[in-house]
């Protein structure tokens, strides 16, 4: 069961059936309680004005022998005491009125008997009352809905009027429309569960081949390929070009991935190569071992690992913590204070800010700035720390060349330098400046280059405080 109703296709046409079916059904009933109330009123009616019409008759001095009833409608008049009075012609049977008695019973005197001093004014009373029963008229039995009139002869007599009107025109009525449902429910539900399988087949053809193209791209690992999109403008055409946003974009990241590891993998081959190199000399001539420079190389080594470690956290999406604010003026004093051999003096423009964060991620970003201005500056760096509405400010300048307009963005890629005339032990691996955007962009701020007051270049990283 689970499988025949495993696809889309067959539970939209199960649901629509289903809804459908309940709509019909639902409006039947309401069609046949309709009809069958109209065509009972109609049955109703005719009964009333049946028997008012004898009712009148007899209110107007006509006695109950000239009363002259239509053999095709029956009626019976019944006085007080139950007897009958009059029955129209061919009655045979009755039930469901005042007497089932269908023989007339002579009783006293007729209006038509009565003196012109005994006779007063009749009257037909002004309400009614309806009863089902059944009659046999001429030897054929049926239903009827009887008609109750009462009416007062002009001789003082109380007799009700009873008169029928044959059901079987409503119930024939009823049982015809009754079985045209029953035999066009079927078929019409049939006819909505095929176009509602068509529909929606037609529907997923797209999303089918969006699958297959996935299922493709998924065994040949060519995230170059894509998704065809229909032309329509519907879910599954925005669904398309979503799932080719996608691979787009896992393209690029495992292509950024790809060239970051073999970027990684060339930085790290210089050190390892030239400690390796110092290493076996030293094994085979302790006496010129360069255990400075083994010492630099591993110092190198480190950091380029922990840069890397950074980076890899920063692309798993981690977020720095919620904790005691960071003060960035103090911040600053700190790392400033901590750097003793620095090429050129760093003056520190400060005033107290404090921003959420890692005070780590943020002391090595203020720290790359420093460094980087540092590598360019030719005699000084200033750093200034500022309120700007809800952003905190904290700058890094210098006075060197600067940064050429068209290479702003490009430095804040990994392993970029622009210095490349420099040897790679005095201008880093090219990852300062990229993790020092990470670190603000995960911290929900900026970092952004421009020219400095001083000429060089202006780091300015922005952070809600």
């Amino acid at each position: 069961m689970r499988e025949v109703f495993g696809s889309v296709r067959a539970r939209a046409a199960l649901g629509a059936t289903l809804v459908v079916a309940v709509a019909l059904v639902a409006a039947g009933i309401a069609v046949l309680q309709v009809l069958r109330s109209d065509l009972g009123d109609q049955a109703r009616l005719k009964a009333q004005v049946d028997a008012r019409e004898v009712a009148s008759k007899i209110a107007a001095g006509t006695g109950y022998g000239s009363l002259k009833l239509d053999e095709s409608v029956p009626v019976q008049v019944v006085d007080e005491d139950g007897r009958v009075r009059a029955v129209s012609e061919d009655l045979e049977a009755v039930t469901g009125t005042g007497s089932a008695s269908v023989k007339p019973v002579a009783a006293g005197l007729t209006d038509d008997d009565a003196d012109d001093d005994d006779r007063g004014a009749g009257k037909v009373s002004s309400g009614e009352e309806y009863g089902d029963g059944s009659a046999r008229v001429d030897g054929e039995t049926a239903d009827y809905v009887w008609a109750a009139v009462e009416a007062t002869g002009t001789s003082g007599e109380d007799v009700t009027v009873y008169a029928g009107a044959p059901l079987a025109t409503e119930r024939g009525a009823v049982t015809t429309v009754r079985d045209a449902m029953l035999l066009g429910l079927p078929l019409l539900l049939l006819v909505v569960a095929a176009v509602t399988w068509l529909v929606t087949r037609r529907a997923l053809r797209p999303v089918e081949g969006i699958r297959r193209e996935m299922a493709a791209i998924t065994a040949s690992t060519d995230l170059s390929r894509r998704v065809p999109e229909p032309g329509s403008h519907d879910e599954v055409a925005r669904l398309a070009r979503t799932t080719n946003e996608t691979l787009t974009a896992l393209e690029a990241s495992v292509e950024r991935q790809r060239a970051f590891v073999a970027d990684a993998s060339h930085e790290l081959r210089s050190p390892v190569a030239s400690l390796r190199t110092q290493l076996e000399v030293g094994a085979a001539h302790p006496e010129l071992l360069d255990l400075d420079g083994a010492v630099e190389d591993v110092v190198r080594l480190q950091r380029l690992a922990a840069d890397l470690l950074l980076l890899a956290r920063l692309d798993a999406g981690e977020r720095p913590t919620g904790g005691t604010p960071v003060a960035l003026d103090a911040l600053v004093r700190e790392e400033l204070a901590q750097r003793l051999a620095d090429r050129v003096p760093v003056r520190d423009e400060t005033a107290p800010v404090a921003v959420p964060g890692s005070r780590g991620q943020l002391a090595q970003v203020l720290g790359n700035l420093i460094d980087n201005a540092q590598r360019h500056a030719r005699s000084g760096v200033r750093v200034a720390v500022r309120e700007e509405g809800r952003w905190a400010v904290l700058e890094v300048a210098d006075d060197g060349a600067g940064v050429p307009g068209a290479e702003r963005e490009r430095i804040f890629e990994r392993f970029v330098r622009l210095d490349d005339a420099r040897s790679r032990d005095d201008g880093g691996a090219g990852l300062g400046l990229a993790i020092a955007r990470d670190v603000a962009v995960r911290h929900g701020g900026t970092l952004a280059v421009r020219t400095a007051p001083e000429g060089g270049a202006l780091f300015e990283l922005r952070l809600p405080r």
